[in-house]
């Protein structure tokens, strides 16, 4: 198979274009060429053509006399070693804690080398967990175990559905393919920046868990951990929740990959004396603007938004106090949601289905905030500090999960909104005129203000008066980062902290991919 980059055709290309200008870098003829697989597509600068890197396959000694002549040319050798799980003798049944990301892909390669993984979700399965997320945005009682944050697929699965691939390794192909297998397009292989969307990928983790049955896995949902059991600082077993009832699984490999809002679990661990320490994180607003004045911002031209979807961004500002603002999980034609977990407070997050046809755009404006903000040298201060925000806007909203909301204008010069204009929320179940000064620290509502002036200097067209201003977002990442060795483990001897929980991932490749080394430093361990 050979790799040739740098293939650039127009947006309206067709295979059989790209087979014609293949052939015409590897001077071949085009009939030659037995198959085709784009590997990555990206958009050029003039957003009238694709940059293209694809791999092709050919006759075994043309491929490599062509690979000889032509490398300088952007054309090598390219052999796809693929991802391969070895079989392990497992005397214990591993135990994984969370079914996101990181959790789902750990539990795969765990079955697949015939581990028989026994997965506690404390959240409910995706068709329970739908109905009960719909229900809380219609005004519903908030489900403190099975909500945005908790239940299977993690927070991921209630997003954009954004994979930041990068350079594709074997695991990145591994998660790509798998989610292409359950039911997501064949897109996200190539595509430079994919995403899934919410509405596909609930049907992929579906099929996903599916096949970890299938493989020996089993699932138990509405299970929540309560305690990793030790001895003699090694884990003998897990206690679990279920039904009101208390149950012990006999195990000595543990997998915790709860996610970053799971501050019950955090808890236990330290009471346990699991080392950790506090992390820094994000902290400010979600952005809503309407999605064809961010089409025209960054097509110039609103044609090329039936070629190329939705526009995105992304934008970071470094300010003169030290701070930046960044925009993180930008959602075209997404929607604001309630994410809250705990009873008591509101937080905020962003997602959109797989179309992004929704009439407005959305991406959270974030402060970075780091221990020092936090009042308190204490590993867990992050998690105080996020409570705080989130009560404090829960209340002055009307206690009822209302989000407190404010029109960008209003919020640069420093007062109330009164009224809404052309851009309405798409938050449910409710919103209330409340600017951010009354519920965010004054550095970070300074750094906001002064981060937008920025921003709307370098992306023209950004400051529209009737934009809106949802908050808080204070559920970026993870507050609080739990230590672990060069062979992933905790400080106590087969508990391996994963994912963007333990403070190690963002986003849910990352996150899958760290769940999988996880799986493979456990298997390696019971292969010896």
């Amino acid at each position: 198979m050979l790799k040739v980059v740098n293939v650039r055709l127009p947006l309206s290309y067709t295979k059989e274009a790209l087979k014609s200008a293949l052939a015409e870098t590897l001077r071949v003829e085009a009939d030659t060429i037995e198959d085709i697989t784009v590997d990555r597509q990206e958009l050029i600068k003039d957003g009238m053509h694709y940059k293209i890197t694809a791999l092709c396959c050919l006759d075994a000694e043309v491929e490599k006399r062509l690979a000889l002549i032509l490398r300088k040319k952007g054309v090598s050798k390219f052999k796809d070693e693929g991802y391969t799980v070895e079989k392990a003798d497992f005397k214990k049944r591993p135990v994984v804690i969370g079914f996101g990301p990181a959790g789902i892909f750990a539990s795969l390669v765990l079955a697949e080398a015939g581990a028989r993984p026994i997965i506690l979700e404390r959240g409910c399965d995706t068709e329970k967990r739908i109905k009960k997320v719909a229900l809380f945005s219609k005004g519903g009682e908030l489900d403190p175990e099975c909500n945005i944050q908790f239940g299977e697929g993690g927070a991921g699965a209630f997003s954009d559905g954004k994979l930041k691939v990068g350079y594709k390794d074997s695991r990145k192909r591994k998660i790509l393919s798998e989610l292409v297998e359950a039911g997501a397009s064949d897109s996200i292989l190539y595509l430079e920046k994919p995403h899934v969307g919410s509405d596909i990928l609930h049907r992929a983790i579906v099929n996903i868990r599916k096949k970890i049955i299938a493989l020996g896995g089993e699932i138990r949902f509405e299970a929540k951990a309560t305690k990793i059991i030790s001895e003699d600082n090694c884990v003998v077993g897990v206690s679990y929740e279920q039904n009101g009832e208390e149950h012990t699984v006999d195990t000595d490999g543990v997998i915790l990959a709860t996610g970053h809002s799971a501050r019950d679990t955090y808890e236990f661990l330290y009471d346990m004396g699991i080392e950790m320490e506090a992390k820094g994180f994000g902290v400010g607003v979600r952005i809503e603007h309407k999605q064809s004045l961010i089409n025209e911002i960054e097509y110039g031209d609103g044609k090329y938004s039936d070629a190329l979807g939705s526009a995105d961004y992304k934008m970071v500002v470094h300010l003169s106090n030290g701070r930046s603002l960044y925009t993180f999980c930008m959602c075209p034609g997404g929607y604001v949601v309630p994410a809250a977990s705990e009873k008591g407070g509101i937080c905020t997050n962003g997602m959109s289905e797989f179309a992004r046809d929704g009439e407005n755009a959305n991406t959270a404006l974030l402060v970075s905030v780091t221990p020092d903000d936090f009042g308190s040298n204490h590993a867990l201060a992050g998690l105080d500090y996020q409570r705080k925000i989130e009560r404090l806007a829960f209340e002055l909203a009307g206690s009822d999960y209302s989000a407190p909301v404010i029109r960008l204008e209003d919020f640069m010069e420093g007062r109330e909104s009164e009224h809404f204009g052309e851009v309405l929320p798409t938050y449910r179940p409710d919103t209330k005129f409340i600017s951010p000064d009354r519920y965010l620290p004054d550095y970070v509502c300074e750094t906001l203000r002064e981060g937008i002036k920025e921003m709307c200097q370098w992306k023209k067209g950004y400051y529209s008066p009737d934009a809106l201003l949802t908050g808080p977002e204070t559920r970026t990442t993870s507050p609080v980062k739990i230590n672990r060795n060069g062979d992933m483990e905790a400080s106590l001897k087969g508990l391996y902290p994963s994912g963007e929980g333990a403070g190690y991932a963002g986003g849910i490749i990352s996150s899958a991919v760290d769940g999988m080394t996880c799986a493979e430093k456990l298997i390696e361990r019971n292969k010896k």
